[in-house]
């Protein structure tokens, strides 16, 4: 291809760097001897990240998009030769054309490619990686290249003086020749690849002798392994059972994986090594068998489903829930489905939140400085260099605090001692963010360590380290209780941490006013009143109690160094420095001792719980507090006991999230049930129903409630969901099938809304009538995407008899309405809803006078009539709220104002040879009374099941000993996504009365994170089934989150002795104490042991 003489070089120059655009082949060439080092750059998806992540700094850019050169595909008939520049996806377009055209005998390594490149990273990447910079910049983990290798492709290179071109070649094969590609990894999509695997085998025509084998594994080493010395000493043996025998054997003594690996899970890899090789031959012997019948015997049938890898469909469901009254005015929005008032903003980007916010003159940005040690004293802070970097206005530590550093035992900026990893010691003010964060790398600190360093739960047992005192809850008497039954199990349950992972992270924006000392957008900390602060806040992009209390300990970092600048200052924390500073959910240890009957009553328990609060007492005391009282769940134990307590580590505080503890706790509470069942010889829900409670009854700690709801909810989620007749068909699923298990799991749940403490919850609004008709709603309640503004919205349209289109909800402000509580613990709606109810009411009545005298009146006619006769028309509203209480030396109280009720029933399949599961279907039963909007209101059951669902299978936190946090951002934490949602979802919403809440609604926003428990049991339903039919005890422990890792392991406990057919061969695997595994740090190395 002739090149374009008059094309020229485009060069952008910057302050650091410079970005050069080739427009021709030889220029590209020429640019890469000038500068060796420079990276090439195309969809930026490798070099952007490192930029960012790991500090990575290239002074020369050099890009060479639109090269003709780089984009084509050339089709022979001995292959195809494709571009490096051709995208993921357009490799994939090209691939599938090809293959449609071809014969599939052919297509063998296309067809390979194309199933990873479905589940390779996700639609954004795939449409910007190239296939060039993916084979180059992932050695170790790319999907592609053991594929690629095993395919025998050719890259042809090129460089200055040497004509080669820089693109792929991928033969064709013919009958006789096998290629596949597979790979487990976290999640479906989205995920690298905890180990994959690229192999070929060619056989001597017409026999299973084989001629020529390629097997090569990515991410168990710095690069694709090729497992070469096996495949010579396999040449010119049978494809049969005793060839497998020895090969596995040969390459787990060629492909070593030490035990201080990068990224750990050495035996849990070994095992995947072994686990993707049966797959592959099951897959050639069952080639084999199709091309000669006669000569060659198929797999078991209960081998089959071994070859099929889980689909990803698209998901589909229903959502069941009230009809509205035909008799309601058509105006009147409450009971409607409504859509989010700003859920169109949402989506096209409009709505603003701080960091769409311009600029404002001469606003600095902040950049924090973390303690590297768990537990340390600090001997000295050297800020020099960082202040002479240029943009760099200020360095605020401690020193710089007006007020108290200390508020309620949390602190602002660590002062002599650093008590955790990830503790903010200073910040950095400087006129940009990069030059901020750049400064911040030059702060240096001198550590001393201090001993003991605290990071688990038991560790904290064993140093008798808490933060609060012990709460406890008990009923009959529980130590005579275990004298009189038939059976007593004792056992553990841990359940690890969650990270919030909200949209948006920890934003502050503050701002100083010169009059004053004024302040906008802050939390106090600056030893001056409250009325100088102005907090306003109109939305965040998602919280899930990660925005409780950690807002107002970074508002008052940000706040300090407004003061000390007396500028404006920008705080954002990174998505990594979010996880590591803010923490998340209480991870947990739950004991227990449970005494029962032989038919599966339950007579007696003694639960204790423990949870790593972290270094602070933050929202510790609350999350025990709660998990205790709600520690039943749905089952009545006459002798009934729980304790519950906050350990004090050495690791940043973990806050409120999302059911405040109690979707940790209650995982223990139904593992004793499984465990019960397994030793009765029963069902789980036979033991669960054994055991509800069915009639009016009292709590342990003596609240009346009355469980007619659950009840109803419990027989419409067996019947509707088809319980029985599809735990019957998984039964005998797992009879035809022996690697591939299917598992049920029904789940009840009795559920508490609020908190056991009435200031909390109190609200207040503000309602303005305008002469021309609009009205302006603002109240205490923050937005933070559940669609609070657009149920008050609806409100205050039923309230004021006025379409929704009048009504504008303001932002919420301190100025406005003022000493408003955290939006939390699902009352959102309920305390603030009130509020603005009873607002709306008074002025009604105020304008009733008028009203009576011109009944036919428009509303626009009456507000003016109103305000022509001088009636004030805006009213700020005060609701005192519920009337909780809990009297924790009586162990009884009134704590909450109602109960909520739901089942879920969940079914899972699980791949026994890798720990892949899919979720096939989940019902959800829930009682949600009278739903004000149930657009939103399912929208949150669906969003905490899902992000149940994440706590309890994909998100795993990764500490070291040390206390350093691993999983700090998308690539090592891993929430749900397309691919994990059910492909049967199904959604009911079961009427009942709730006089005390407005309009007799419930708040939904918490109860169903712990309803995605259902898939945490369904798992080890299907695992249960593996393990029976392989002649392992049934009674297991299962800890969270169940793990691709936990699951594989735990479907073959121990593999010292591995079966398939009837050959036996001996892996080397360490054996795991149960399932709870723990991490070890070698070097910059996180291992599983």
């Amino acid at each position: 291809m002739a090149e374009d003489p008059n094309k020229r070089r485009l060069t952008f120059q910057g302050k650091r760097t410079t970005w050069i655009t080739s427009v021709t082949l030889s220029d590209l060439l020429e640019l890469k001897v000038n500068f060796p080092q420079a990276p090439l750059v195309m969809g930026n998806t490798e070099v952007g990240p490192r930029i960012k992540f790991e500090d990575e700094f290239y002074p020369v850019f050099i890009t060479p998009l639109g090269l003709p050169e780089l984009y084509f595909v050339d089709s022979t008939d001995n292959g195809v030769t494709i571009g490096a520049g051709y995208s993921l996806a357009q490799l994939n377009d090209a691939l599938g054309s090809i293959v449609s055209e071809q014969p599939k005998e052919k297509t063998k390594t296309y067809r390979a490619l194309l199933k990873h490149l479905r589940t390779l990273a996700g639609p954004q990447i795939r449409n910007m990686a190239t296939l060039g910079g993916h084979v180059v910049s992932r050695p170790n983990y790319s999907d592609l290249n053991p594929i690629l290798a095993a395919g025998n492709a050719i890259i042809n290179l090129i460089s200055k003086g040497k004509r080669r071109s820089f693109r792929f070649c991928m033969c064709f094969y013919f009958q006789w020749h096998f290629v596949s590609g597979m790979r487990l990894a976290q999640c479906q999509e989205n995920a690298f690849a905890i180990v994959n695997a690229g192999m070929s085998v060619k056989f001597e025509d017409g026999t299973d002798t084989i001629k020529d084998l390629q097997m090569f594994y990515g991410s168990v080493g710095p690069t694709v392994v090729s497992a070469s010395q096996t495949c010579k000493q396999l040449i010119g043996r049978q494809w049969d059972d005793q060839m497998l025998s020895d090969a596995c054997r040969l390459v787990l003594d060629e492909i070593y994986i030490p035990p201080a690996a990068e990224g750990g899970m050495v035996e849990y890899r070994r095992t995947l090594i072994i686990s993707l090789l049966f797959k592959f031959y099951l897959k050639v012997r069952r080639g084999l068998n199709k091309m000669d019948p006669q000569k060659f015997p198929d797999i078991p049938e209960k081998f089959m489903s071994a070859l099929e890898d889980f689909p990803i469909e698209t998901p589909q469901g229903i959502q069941m829930f009230q009809c509205v009254d035909p008799r309601q005015p058509p105006q009147d929005p409450v009971g409607h489905p409504v859509m989010h008032q700003s859920a169109i903003k949402h989506a096209t980007g409009e709505a603003v939140y701080i960091d769409d916010m311009p600029p404002i003159a001469q606003e600095l940005f902040l950049a924090p400085v973390t303690s590297t040690r768990a537990h340390a004293k600090i001997i000295s802070i050297d800020v020099s260099e960082a202040l002479a970097l240029p943009g760099v206005v200020d360095v605020i530590t401690a020193e710089d605090v007006p007020g108290d550093n200390n508020p309620q035992e949390e602190i602002l900026y660590a002062q002599n001692e650093v008590i955790c990893v990830g503790q903010i010691i200073c910040t950095v003010a400087a006129d940009t963010h990069a030059h901020a964060k750049e400064a911040a790398k030059q702060v240096k600190i001198t550590y001393e360590d201090i001993e003991p360093r605290i990071i688990t739960i038991e560790q904290a047992l064993e140093h008798n380290s808490f933060l609060t005192a012990e709460r406890k809850i008990e009923q009959g008497n529980v130590e005579q209780a275990f004298k009189h039954v038939d059976q007593i199990i004792e056992g553990e349950v841990h359940v690890e941490g969650q990270e919030h992972f909200y949209m948006e992270t920890q934003t502050i924006l503050a701002i100083p006013k010169e009059e004053d000392k004024e302040m906008d957008f802050v939390a106090t900390a600056l030893n001056v009143p409250r009325s100088r602060i102005a907090c306003h806040m109109r939305r965040a992009g998602g919280a899930f109690g990660g925005k409780a209390s950690k807002p107002a300990l970074l508002g008052a970092i940000t706040a300090v160094a407004a003061n000390k600048t007396g500028r404006p200052i920008r705080f954002i924390l990174e998505r990594g420095d979010d996880m590591l500073i803010t923490a998340g959910r209480h991870p947990l240890l739950g004991k227990y001792k449970i005494g029962f009957m032989n038919n599966g009553v339950i007579k007696s328990a003694d639960v204790e719980y423990y949870v790593n609060g972290g270094c602070t007492p933050d929202e510790s005391e609350l999350v025990v507090d709660i998990i205790v009282l709600k520690s039943e769940n749905t089952y009545y134990i006459p002798n009934f006991r729980c304790r519950g307590r906050a350990c004090k580590t050495n690791l940043p505080s973990n806050t409120a999230f999302r059911g405040f503890g109690f979707p940790q706790s209650t995982v223990v509470v139904e593992a004793y049930i499984t465990a019960v069942a397994s030793q009765c010889n029963l069902s789980p829900e036979e033991i669960r129903e054994i055991n509800m409670y069915k009639r009016i009854s009292k709590t342990a700690y003596k609240d009346m409630f009355n469980p007619e709801p659950l009840r109803r909810c419990w027989k419409e989620c067996l019947e509707k969901s088809s319980f029985y007749a599809r735990k019957q068909a998984a039964e005998e699923f797992n009879k035809k099938n022996y690697w591939k298990k299917k598992g049920l799991s029904v789940i009840p749940m009795k559920f508490t809304v609020g908190i056991p403490y009435t200031y909390l919850n109190q609200a207040a609004a503000l309602v303005h009538i305008y002469l021309d008709g609009s009205v302006l709603v603002i109240h205490g309640g923050c937005e933070f995407g559940q669609g609070l503004y657009t149920k008050m919205v609806q409100v205050a349209s039923r309230e004021l008899n006025i379409p929704s289109s009048y009504i504008h909800p303001y932002e919420t402000s301190t100025v406005t309405v003022p000493n408003a509580v955290f939006t939390a613990a699902s009352m959102g709606t309920d305390t603030n809803g009130k509020a603005v109810q009873n607002a709306c009411q008074i002025l009604m009545a105020r304008l009733q006078p008028i009203i009576r005298k011109n009944p036919k009146g428009k509303w626009e006619d009456w507000v003016n009539h109103w305000w022509g006769s001088a009636f004030i028309s805006l009213l700020i509203s005060l609701l005192r709220g519920y009337q909780t209480n809990m009297d924790w030396e009586k162990e009884e109280g009134h704590a909450f104002p109602y109960y909520l009720y739901g089942v879920s029933c969940s079914e899972v399949e699980v791949d026994c040879l890798t720990g892949a599961h899919k979720l096939l279907r989940t019902d959800i039963f829930i009682d949600a009374a009278f739903s004000i909007n149930p657009a939103l209101d399912i929208g949150q059951v669906e969003g905490g099941f899902i992000q149940g669902m994440g706590l309890y299978t994909t998100e795993e936190l990764k500490y070291s000993p040390e206390g350093v946090l691993y999983s700090r951002g998308t690539n090592d934490y891993k929430i749900p996504a397309v691919a994990e949602i059910p492909e049967e979802f199904y959604v009911t919403f079961v009427r009942s009365q709730n006089p005390i809440a407005i309009y007799s609604s419930k708040g939904l926003g918490e109860a169903s994170m712990f309803l995605g428990s259902s898939v945490f049991f369904a798992i080890q339903d299907a695992v249960t089934a593996a393990r029976r039919e392989r002649g392992l005890t049934t009674s297991f422990t299962l800890n969270s989150p169940a793990t691709p890792e936990l699951i594989r392991m735990n479907c073959m406990d121990q593999l010292n002795t591995y079966l398939i057919w009837s050959i036996i061969w001996k892996v080397s695997v360490k054996q795991t104490n149960k399932n709870n595994l723990k991490y070890q740090v070698t070097g910059s190395h996180i291992n599983r042991i």
